[in-house]
């Protein structure tokens, strides 16, 4: 296992070298104070046990309805926190809400130097008990696999070793942080009000977030993130023979009018930037049902029954609150246009905001530049906003100045066969303490 450390090391050396050639050692890079240095040699150093904490962590499921499994999370990871000075609580969700609760690590700082810090993780995962199985596994030097090892356990670790990393150089005190791991990111509990309360309440304490879901290599950070919706539409018609379809009498039926919908939707929204709407479900019959609740519907239809109702849902995914409005305003407006013998009606429902593009935002990223810039990766720019998803810093971003994809990169993200590139991972946990140490200063 030694010689697998050496090895790693090894290739994160040429892959920082392959960015840029003018890249030294650590220790030699004249631009980071002596403190700076002395944090990367305690990154360095301590890489075997980084590795360790990712592995036992992958290797416990949590599922984010796997409520033991995320407090058993939770309790690994609270313990490394608290190793670091930080005081750490269980915020635990009410039975209805069906999800483990959220773990909360904060320093004791009273009288802050600099901006007050809101770091974003989450202990949760896509992976449930009774899926297939994939514990941490090394496939190369420098290629890990294993359930939630990219999202996000591999950012959770950057962020603990990061703080560890300022405390074991006295750089934590006059810091205040607060380091917020959700337990049910990929499936959240609700209602939100309950799920996301004091998450919410305790980021508005905040100057700045630092989100710590993928990275997108070690020069490129979120500066905005799409939000995503629902919408469901639901249409009537008249029903009859088929012969008569098309006609005055008989009209179209619901069938074509929803399928009428959804492609003016195509034809008139979908060349927007940012802006996207996907049906996930499309059901209609001379006799239909459809179950919010599960995602599932049942229909029976013959062909020669002109179909008297259909319904589609779908989601839409927007980068700013206007962009959902004006774009909920048009599909409105297609929706109303019924052809013969037709209605129609959508509904749409709020999920997670967006986290829109701000002044705010880029000047953290400058930051975050300054740091990759004087470790000899160069500089650092935002990453394209339609590339990722929704995520829980999207409902803070209302309320401080954010950046996220500070974690660990990798491929294959909720998906079997999820990978880790630890070559990049030290990198990446010098770039996260840098960062925290500066916006502290």
């Amino acid at each position: 296992m030694k010689m697998k450390y050496i090895l790693i090391g090894a290739i994160v050396l040429l892959s920082v070298k392959s960015v840029n050639a003018q890249t030294t050692s650590v220790t030699g890079l004249t631009n980071l104070t002596v403190q700076e240095q002395k944090m990367m040699q305690y990154i360095d150093a301590n890489m075997p046990r980084a590795i360790a904490l990712l592995k036992e962590s992958v290797n416990i499921n949590s599922g984010s309805l796997n409520i033991e499994g995320v407090k058993k999370v939770g309790a690994l990871f609270a313990k490394e926190l608290q190793s670091a000075g930080l005081q750490t609580e269980w915020i635990p969700m009410p039975d209805s809400v069906q999800r483990a609760g959220h773990l909360v690590a904060t320093t004791r700082t009273v009288k802050p130097k600099g901006k007050k810090l809101f770091l974003i993780g989450h202990l949760d995962t896509v992976f449930e008990p009774d899926m297939p199985a994939n514990p941490f596994t090394m496939l190369n030097d420098s290629t890990a696999t294993g359930q939630g090892v990219n999202d996000m356990k591999g950012g959770d670790v950057i962020m603990i070793i990061a703080l560890q990393a300022m405390q074991a150089q006295g750089l934590l005190e006059g810091a205040a942080i607060t380091a917020y791991f959700t337990g049910d990111e990929e499936k959240s509990g609700r209602p939100l009000s309950v799920s996301r309360k004091d998450y919410i309440e305790r980021a508005k304490q905040s100057d700045i977030a630092l989100g710590f879901e993928g990275a997108n290599g070690l020069n490129s950070i979120a500066t905005a993130r799409r939000g995503s919706s629902g919408w469901k539409l639901d249409v009537q018609a008249k029903t009859g023979h088929s012969a008569g379809v098309f006609t005055q009498g008989a009209g179209y039926g619901a069938i074509y009018e929803a399928a009428r919908i959804v492609n003016e939707f195509r034809e008139q929204l979908s060349t927007e930037k940012y802006l996207t709407f996907n049906p996930g479900v499309f059901i209609g019959g001379s006799e239909m049902s459809y179950d919010e609740a599960t995602v599932k519907g049942i229909a029976i239809g013959k062909t020669n029954i002109i179909s008297p109702s259909a319904t589609v849902t779908g989601d839409l995914r927007f980068l700013t609150e206007d962009q959902k409005t004006n774009a909920r305003a048009r599909m409105q407006k297609i929706v109303a246009q019924n052809l013969t013998g037709t209605t129609a009606k959508i509904k749409f429902t709020d999920g997670i905001p967006s986290m829109a593009p701000t002044a705010g935002n880029e000047k953290v990223m400058q930051v975050v530049s300054g740091v990759t810039k004087d470790m000899g990766l160069g500089i650092t720019t935002a990453g394209d906003p339609g590339s990722r998803g929704a995520g829980d810093i999207s409902y803070i971003a209302a309320y401080v100045d954010c950046i996220d994809g500070m974690g660990a990169s990798g491929r294959g993200a909720h998906a079997p066969g999820e990978t880790i590139n630890l070559a990049e991972f030290p990198y990446l946990i010098k770039r996260a303490a840098l960062t925290m140490y500066r916006l502290t200063r």
